[in-house]
């Protein structure tokens, strides 16, 4: 949806727009949904009752579209890339009475909430960007989350995860934190219960950048050579640098400490197991031990990730990460 917020728009021109925009409309969770929506022929997509028949898992006429295309189930996530911000959609604006004020700097961004997913009645529509809504691309609306940006989304439910494009104000509703479109909503496996728990995570510069970085590793012939005189080492590119609640340090003593020392570090990936974790970790201490303090491996969400620190400013992590030179490994920054 877009906004026009001159001098002469008062809370009134709002308000209309409001009632015909994409995102402040919300998906309602409907007791008969799950009884009604069964499957089609294919066995992809949830078959859901008509818009405007009050049965729905969506907010009065908006729903899917007439024809469901083939292989939305394939679409694959929005591809993360540093984008310079929007000139439209990132000013401070005020919805019924509350005021929303967007980022517009790089501050990790975490929440879980209700999520929902607005169709084809804002299909074509122009969001708050300027762009046309596409119910069948991978992106969402959100209150404050830069515009555009990228974020990981999590349905808590069963696991899931998109990787979706925010290019959208909304949803406005106090029980909801984000709208995403129909296809990625669909990839969530929530569209036929019209909202689900989500966990929502900004992805930020450095996350996109090391998102690239071992995208572009994973398909260089020379970093393929030099993996094989070593024990394979599984990267996971799409996950993010969750800092766990409780990792173990080890203290002045030799003892343990459930907090990690506050500063900077520098993540060297995420790992589906530890031995291969640990086999970067002997890599990167043979050959820029002396630039990285802390060697060590913490599991966190069923992952083993490689932090180094902490250092004392952000600048000096960033200078460590400039100085190590190893293709399979490439560093981001994170703050704890």
């Amino acid at each position: 949806m877009q906004f026009n917020f001159t001098h002469k728009t008062g809370l009134l021109t709002l308000l209309c727009a409001l009632a015909l925009a994409g995102c402040s409309s919300v998906p309602l969770d409907s007791a008969s949904t799950g009884k009604a929506a069964g499957k089609s022929k294919a066995g992809a997509h949830p078959v859901l009752p008509p818009a405007g028949s009050g049965r729905g898992g969506y907010y009065k006429d908006d729903g899917p579209g007439d024809v469901t295309p083939e292989g939305l189930l394939d679409t694959p996530d929005a591809e993360p890339r540093i984008e310079p911000y929007s000139t439209r959609g990132n000013k401070p604006y005020v919805v019924f009475g509350k005021r929303y004020v967007p980022m517009t700097d790089e501050r990790p961004f975490k929440q879980q909430g209700r999520g929902s997913w607005y169709g084809k009645k804002f299909h074509g529509q122009k969001t708050s960007s300027g762009e046309p809504y596409d119910m069948y691309q991978m992106s969402a609306a959100h209150p404050t989350l830069p515009i555009p940006s990228y974020a990981r989304v999590t349905n808590l439910s069963n696991g899931k995860q998109v990787i979706v494009r925010v290019n959208d104000r909304g949803p406005f509703h106090s029980s909801r934190v984000i709208d995403l479109s129909y296809t990625a909503a669909l990839k969530l496996g929530y569209i036929g219960h019209g909202s689900a728990s989500l966990e929502v995570e900004r992805l930020l510069p450095a996350d996109i950048e090391q998102i690239l970085a071992n995208k572009g590793s994973a398909s260089s012939p020379a970093v393929a050579a030099e993996a094989v005189s070593a024990p394979a080492v599984e990267t996971n590119a799409l996950a993010a640098p969750v800092m766990p609640a409780a990792v173990a340090i080890e203290g002045n003593a030799g003892k343990t400490s459930a907090v990690p020392a506050s500063g900077f570090y520098l993540q060297f990936g995420a790992y589906s197991q530890a031995a291969n974790a640990e086999v970067v970790r002997a890599r990167l201490a043979q050959n820029a031990g002396h630039l990285l303090p802390q060697l060590r491996v913490e599991p966190s969400n069923n992952l083993y990730r490689l932090y180094s620190g902490p250092f004392a400013s952000r600048n000096e992590a960033a200078a460590a990460a400039v100085q190590v030179q190893e293709p399979v490994a490439k560093p981001f920054i994170v703050q704890r």
